[in-house]
């Protein structure tokens, strides 16, 4: 596992990528230790659960390394139309499946990009081309945002035990 603080002299596409997968792993690991009822506890009056968080985690994945990529349309990836309904929970949504799918798509993600520059455009963006250096920040932002919240429900989740 490389950290984000080992790489103060890396290129600056190493010192990304390892920034994105620190908060990667963060979201990831939210749900590590809880039953499946905790992971599906509802705090805030939003959708927001940490279960559904992972799995909004793994959506944002496939939005910014798989349509904005390929192109391909979010109906032919699979994934919800809005990202309000990515934290929709199914009956057979459960923490081994959601973490195996967030890992899925985060190795994807990485697939995707590997052979790309940061100033490569990526296409298929409902904003438009956008370049990969762009995307790299946004997903830095949303993650970041994302393992806060985590944190926040995780911490209460933990209080009520």
């Amino acid at each position: 596992m490389t950290l984000a603080e080992d790489n103060f002299n890396q290129p600056i596409r190493i010192q990304f990528e390892a920034f994105i997968d620190e908060h990667r792993r963060a979201i990831h690991d939210c749900l590590n230790g809880l039953t499946e009822e905790q992971a599906r506890r509802s705090l805030v009056p939003s959708r927001t659960t940490l279960l559904g968080l992972v799995k909004h985690a793994t959506f944002v994945e496939k939005v910014w390394f798989d349509e904005a990529i390929t192109c391909r349309s979010r109906a032919e990836i699979g994934i919800p139309a809005t990202p309000d309904e990515s934290f929709l929970l199914d009956g057979d949504d459960t923490i081994a499946s959601i973490q195996q799918a967030h890992r899925e798509a985060c190795e994807a993600s990485r697939q995707a990009t590997s052979s790309l520059g940061l100033d490569d455009m990526l296409n298929g963006n409902r904003r438009g081309p956008l370049p990969l250096r762009w995307v790299y920040l946004h997903m830095l932002r949303e993650l970041a945002q994302h393992c806060g919240h985590a944190d926040i429900l995780r911490e209460q989740i933990l209080s009520q035990a």
